[in-house]
């Protein structure tokens, strides 16, 4: 498997989770001018990251990757334990990440530039800050006697964990959010989380 990838960006969960596999991949890290370039068009039409390539199979959405890298290492666990129950409450998660918490960063990301009015631009920043403190106090509350978002550890944790180290560079505050931070502890000391971020230039 040849993932690729932007240094932090969400296809960071995608690297977390080919480490946690334990098998071999590999890693391509592009910068934004070269997912706009015809070679990576090829591979991901969109310009977005990330695209994994396993063999004469190329797929790109997070969602999906981080699925298929789960059913391809069963033995893994991190699909859950075969069980539709298990399966399901991953993928709730999962999409919880992908679908409310992810989007919900585009303001804060320069989505509303085209606005033209910086006090515009500023009133959905808010918003969105607003927004993501709420997502992110529903996550905290889950995570009460949890030490992952399902029964055991799986795709969705990274995910997560990816967003909220966006959360600090764009001022969304998760402070008081203890079962959070416990969680955000627990991924940074794990070996694959460690050595995933040196690759990526992000490591502290």
């Amino acid at each position: 498997m040849k993932l690729y990838a932007k240094p932090g960006a969400c296809s960071l969960a995608d690297h977390i989770t080919l480490e946690w596999t334990g098998k071999p991949y590999e890693v391509q890290l592009i910068t934004a001018a070269e997912s706009r370039q015809p070679e990576y068009l090829k591979i991901n039409p969109s310009g977005a990251v990330p695209a994994l390539v396993d063999g004469d199979f190329t797929l790109t959405q997070n969602s999906a990757i981080l699925n298929y890298i789960a059913d391809m290492h069963p033995e893994s666990g991190l699909g859950g334990d075969g069980s539709a129950k298990s399966r399901a409450e991953i993928n709730r998660w999962l999409a919880f990440a992908n679908s409310d918490i992810h989007p919900s960063y585009w303001p804060l990301f320069g989505a509303t530039a085209f606005l033209g009015d910086e006090a515009a631009i500023e009133q959905t920043k808010a918003a969105a800050r607003q927004k993501l403190r709420g997502l992110y106090e529903r996550a905290d509350a889950h995570l009460a006697g949890r030490e992952w978002l399902a029964d055991s550890r799986s795709i969705a944790d990274p995910y997560l964990y990816v967003t909220m180290r966006w959360a600090g560079k764009v001022g969304v505050d998760l402070s008081g959010l203890n079962h959070l931070a416990v969680f955000r502890a627990r991924m940074e000391a794990d070996p694959g989380v460690q050595r995933a971020l040196k690759v990526e230039g992000e490591a502290h």
